[in-house]
């Protein structure tokens, strides 16, 4: 792995971690699927546009098409979506540390229905992320944490992980930023319909919200997703996947520093566990089997 592979890793860890604390702060003063709506057709836009000034086309390969629609369906519309609702009850960092467990649930997938080979270290990885989040979930439980939240965040980062194992080598063309932008376009859409049925709208205009909807459409909707399919594309998706192990860290430091969450003994002891162990699932991932 190159230097510019990390440094697009660390880049996307940090934005894509940094959008829990963001979404928090829109879904104070926004009703959340109508301002992921709103996100999504902006970003969405713009990366058509800036794709097409770039001369990329709009003919995508079939599997591209696929790619874009079903991505834009179960992480624009569903993962983040529910995100965004939850979010209203649930803190971003815990928010943040249930989305991270994507990585272990898709070796856990690969592990049980793809009979891929994860080896001891791999097998132990599993059972340490595991084991994190029933400890930080423990802790949060008897605090008083809104429980259907948590479950609609386990419910997106279940969609986001059935997306991740049907795109398995779904990306491959070129055209990245309009593939971005495409699959901004078809979860606007999605959550446009859902929003007009069963939201009420709410809007109280607030600086934090401004800078926040700001932020979160351009860093992470936007830069953050070509940055990841880029770092795919470069090299590929089991070794770009190694960078998750971050996300758990990131995210509750951000939420920490800008929301001011508490973060108890348990809640650091946990992230360490997740963190080490999605760093084993991945690092097994990538060992080399023999022939």
């Amino acid at each position: 792995m190159d230097l510019r592979a990390i440094a697009m890793g660390l880049a996307f860890a940090l934005m894509w971690s940094s959008a829990f604390t963001s979404a928090r702060i829109i879904v104070a003063d926004a009703s959340p699927l109508y301002a992921l709506a709103l996100r999504f057709l902006i970003s969405g836009l713009l990366g058509v546009a800036i794709a097409a000034w770039m001369g990329q086309s709009w003919k995508l390969t079939r599997q591209q098409w696929y790619a874009t629609i079903l991505f834009g369906i179960c992480q624009n519309a569903l993962y983040l979506g529910l995100n965004f609702v939850a979010m209203q009850t649930v803190e971003a960092g815990l928010a943040a540390i249930i989305a991270s467990t994507m990585p272990l649930i898709v070796a856990l997938a690969t592990w049980l229905i793809f009979k891929e080979k994860l080896g001891a270290l791999g097998i132990a990885g599993l059972f340490a992320g595991f084991a994190g989040v029933a400890l930080i979930m423990g802790a949060r439980i008897t605090t008083g944490v809104d429980l259907f939240g948590v479950m609609l965040c386990g419910i997106g980062v279940l969609a986001l992980a059935f997306a991740t194992l049907a795109l398995r080598g779904a990306m491959s063309g070129g055209n990245f930023l309009m593939v971005v932008g495409l699959q901004m376009l078809v979860g606007a859409a999605a959550l446009a319909v859902v929003a007009l049925l069963f939201e009420t709208p709410r809007f109280n205009p607030s600086w934090p919200l401004f800078w926040a909807f700001a932020y979160t459409t351009l860093v992470p909707g936007l830069a953050a997703t070509l940055v990841w399919f880029l770092l795919v594309n470069r090299i590929g998706a089991i070794r770009a996947a190694t960078f998750h192990f971050l996300n758990p860290f990131f995210g509750v430091a951000i939420a920490a520093l800008l929301l001011g969450e508490a973060l108890g003994p348990r809640d650091i002891i946990g992230v360490a566990i997740i963190t080490a162990g999605i760093l084993a699932v991945q690092l097994a991932r990538q060992t080399p089997k023999a022939s």
